[in-house]
């Protein structure tokens, strides 16, 4: 294969040295600029050369997977991604996704009147030179976490250290990282960055794809403008016969008040909301792509957005590539050893500050696309991009359709004074105070200025808090870690029995197990994973069927997260949809977090919100969610929960009706990602706050969040076309809620004398519950699950029988001196009950629980 770079350097005595895979990374061409006149050219980059989508956006995301394991999450919170414009405001967003916890900007050469200026700087090399910093948070340079500064290449280093210099001369920051595709400093540059990093008195980090150099000979500059003055007038092959067809996408479906990039900061709930998007956009543009070879053309600046909706379509299977138009002046040579073979040139269409001039697109002319998908922000959508001359025409051309898609250019929302001095005015950007009520979305009607979800902090997420990856769970809760919480359980049931506490406002002391009760743990995971691999795809399968194409999970920590999470995996491993999931706290008897449901109404659509619990048991919490969002008039949540186990008849969306040992109830914390169940206490908890819990990274060493899920989500291929057949089936049969547990919870409560269905805990579950962290009775066991002849079901064939379901409420109960009475009627396997009368006189001295009084 002749390398892209061949062309060049005979002619001009240019050498390209150093890692292996540079040449695949790198082409060189000749660029009409007077002060340098070679051009790296990356395969990599999407801008000049089409490339796959995907190979562009993971040689970013993985330079920022790198960037995080550098400074570690904690850091990363507070770091901020800066990329350049216009050739790597791209890579930027790209290595912003991969860092994940940091928001991203990028540099512009488009000012906005009445957007402040934060910073600016000159680019030496570059043929237009001046970049604006214009975030919508003027606060957003102001910190003192890392600064993320992103290049497509770094050769002398002049450009990204005069950034680095004016920025900390304003704001001062102890760590600094570049990052860049390619290192190509020269022997005399290498000793620059620490030479500079001891002059600001920080720490300076290079991280990069590969390294090299480029020798330049003597005379390279004359020799260079000499060959493009020869070869000048080629580069652009015939058109076609026929001009292709024109034609408009009406309505993307792009989300409202999400930036169309990160020209004014985008935050990485703007790209949760995005990835949540992406399917429903790419399904609205593909019937208009037609079959064969489709190109997706960004415009300058406008690099993201058009990259993530080539991801989306690619991953459909299309064959697309991907490039953006360019203001840079290149030579073309359609020559095989030359990078840039065709150049299509036209007016500029958005109104530049700098006036008109000319606009390039390469490659794209003789590239043997059939379809070319043209996506502008609506800033750049004017007469003169259909102009004679224009873009358009000039791509109509060269392929058998154009498809126009334009996003909405988006302004920050303090700016409503800048639509008609800043934008065209044919132009309808997005301004916050201007979009119509019913499409404003986020922020309900119920949310008031004050208490609007901009003053809640972001989801905490690991490992900073929790055991689970980032991308698991983002826990719409505040760190109460430092808080001491826990007391006595005797103290605690107490207090709660006699109203001078609710079981919300202190923690149990975390349950050690022993090492017997840990083998049951074990044990129990082995035989029951094919079972709950079972009941989670049923459960996933009928979410994604019946309430949402592309839910975003919120799961009622802390039982129903680690179901969250496995949903999340199946639908990423079955159908590739990376879910959004969050936790919320639900309390009964004070009802769901008000806060979270109005953040997450801010940064989704209720409508896509679907609830997720670990099981039912009488239906308590189901029925306190359904008071909760009526009551608060929380409109467009559907309040139903989606579980994995609905043994009380309770819920129409489920795994499983049946009472089953679920391994994730036979620990507390050390299999819910360390987190402590949800604290809501008035001194703690403030109307403005999130309710709490804390993180035990204490017990790190008996955590096995993991490895439960790892070991469900091992059995997922096993049981896919079981799952199959059992949602056709459920599909098919009437799933009314019959609410069969809580009329035995009435019922034995009125049989045991106990008068208080609070203190009947029915289902493995919650009777795993009440042995680890209440004051348990007794406990009732129904005869053929502890005798251990249960009937056969579809789910229990697929892996095990379920005849250990009860052996760690077995050995609990013997433990704690807990008389267990075996009965023959019962919809539960099992079920516990508090008692009913309990001072600490009840409980003897050695903790075991004794009879009723």
């Amino acid at each position: 294969m002749v390398w892209s770079g061949e062309w060049v350097a005979e002619r001009l005595g240019v050498e390209l040295t150093g890692d292996r895979e540079l040449p695949e990374l790198l082409g060189l061409a000749l660029r009409r600029n007077p002060k340098r006149a070679h051009l790296l050219v990356s395969n990599v980059l999407g801008k000049h050369v089409p490339q796959r989508p995907s190979v562009v956006w993971r040689s970013g995301r993985e330079l920022g997977v790198r960037v995080r394991e550098l400074i570690g999450d904690e850091a990363a919170r507070r770091a901020v991604v800066l990329g350049y414009a216009e050739t790597a405001t791209g890579l930027g967003h790209s290595v912003a996704d991969g860092l994940a916890l940091a928001p991203y900007l990028h540099s512009t050469r488009r000012p906005i009147e009445g957007v402040a200026r934060a910073g600016g700087f000159e680019e030496s090399h570059s043929h237009a030179t001046s970049h604006l910093l214009l975030p919508e948070n003027p606060e957003l340079l102001a910190g003192d976490g890392p600064l993320v500064l992103v290049d497509d290449e770094f050769s002398t280093g002049n450009t990204v250290l005069n950034t680095i210099r004016a920025l900390h001369e304003l704001h001062a920051r102890e760590h600094y990282v570049i990052v860049a595709l390619v290192d190509l400093r020269s022997p005399g540059d290498q000793g620059r960055l620490e030479e500079f990093a001891r002059e600001i008195g920080a720490r300076v980090d290079l991280v990069v794809a590969a390294r090299g150099a480029v020798r330049l000979p003597d005379g390279v500059l004359e020799k260079g403008q000499a060959l493009v003055a020869a070869h000048e007038a080629g580069g652009v092959p015939a058109p076609r016969s026929e001009r292709g067809e024109t034609v408009r996408v009406a309505d993307l479906g792009w989300p409202e008040g999400i930036p169309d990039g990160g020209r004014h900061g985008f935050t990485p709930e703007h790209r949760e909301r995005l990835d949540a998007a992406l399917p429903g956009m790419a399904a609205r543009l593909a019937p208009h792509l037609g079959t064969g070879r489709v190109l997706v053309l960004g415009n300058e600046e406008l690099m993201y957005a058009p990259l993530r909706l080539a991801t989306e379509l690619e991953a459909t299977g299309a064959d697309v590539s991907y490039s953006t138009t360019t203001r840079s002046p290149v030579l073309a040579v359609d020559d095989p050893g030359y990078a840039i073979r065709s150049r299509l040139v036209f007016p500029a269409h958005d109104t530049p500050a700098d006036g008109p001039g000319e606009r390039y697109a390469y490659n794209v002319a003789g590239g043997g696309f059939d379809t070319v998908v043209v996506v502008l922000d609506s800033v750049g959508d004017t007469a003169e991009l259909a102009s004679p001359g224009g873009l358009l025409e000039r791509v109509a051309e060269h392929a058998a359709r154009v498809v126009v898609v334009v996003v909405p250019s988006y302004v920050p929302s303090y700016v409503p004074s800048c639509v008609p001095s800043c934008v065209p005015p044919h132009v309808t950007p997005y301004v916050a105070s201007s979009v119509p009520p019913r499409a404003r979305p986020r922020t309900p009607s119920y949310v008031s200025q004050e208490r609007s979800s901009m003053s809640l902090p972001e989801p905490l997420r690991g490992p900073a808090f929790s055991s689970y990856a980032p991308d698991e769970v983002g826990w719409l809760l505040q760190d109460l870690s430092d808080v001491t919480l826990e007391a006595p359980t005797e103290e605690r049931e107490e207090a709660i029995q006699s109203g001078g506490a609710h079981y919300a406002e202190s923690l149990p002391v975390e349950y050690q197990p022993s090492a017997q009760y840990q083998e049951l743990f074990h044990a129990a995971l082995e035989a029951s994973a094919g079972r709950i691999a079972h009941a989670v795809g049923v459960v996933t399968e009928t979410v994604l069927a019946e309430r949402s194409p592309r839910p975003v999970l919120v799961s009622l920590a802390r039982a129903g997260t680690p179901v969250g999470v496995l949903m999340r995996r199946w639908a990423l491993r079955r159908h590739g949809l990376e879910l959004p999931h969050y936790a919320v706290s639900i309390v009964r008897g004070r009802g769901i977090d008000a806060n979270a449901l109005r953040w997450l109404a801010a940064h989704h659509d209720p409508a896509d919100v679907v609830f997720v619990d670990g099981w039912t048991g009488k239906g308590a919490i189901t029925r306190e969610l359904a008071a909760a969002v009526e009551a608060a008039g929380f409109e467009g949540f559907d309040p139903e929960i989606a579980v994995l186990a609905d043994p009380g008849s309770c819920v129409r969306t489920y795994g499983t009706r049946e009472d089953f040992l679920i391994p994730s109830a036979c620990l507390n914390s050390t299999v819910s990602g360390l987190i402590s169940r949800t604290v809501l206490r008035s001194d703690l908890v403030g109307p403005d706050d999130f309710h709490g819990a804390k993180f035990y990274s204490e017990l790190a060493g008996s955590d096995v969040s993991g490895r439960f899920l790892d070991a469900v989500e091992e059995r997922f291929g096993e049981v896919a076309d079981a799952v199959d057949a059992q949602v056709k089936e459920v599909q098919g049969v009437d799933r009314t809620p019959t609410w069969e547990g809580w009329a035995a919870v009435e019922r034995i409560s009125t049989e045991y004398g106990i008068h208080d269905v609070n203190l009947v805990k029915p289902g493995v579950g919650e009777t795993t519950r009440v042995l680890l962290r209440r004051v348990p009775w007794k406990i009732l066991a129904r005869a053929d699950v502890w005798e251990g002849r249960r009937a056969a079901t579809r789910s229990r064939s697929v892996a095990g029988d379920g005849r250990g379901d009860l052996d760690h409420v077995r050995l609990l109960a013997e433990q704690r001196g807990v008389p267990v009475e075996v009965v023959d009627e019962l919809p539960y396997s099992c079920v516990g009950l508090i008692h009913p009368k309990f001072t600490r006189g009840a409980t003897g001295v050695d903790g075991k629980t004794v009879a009723a009084k």
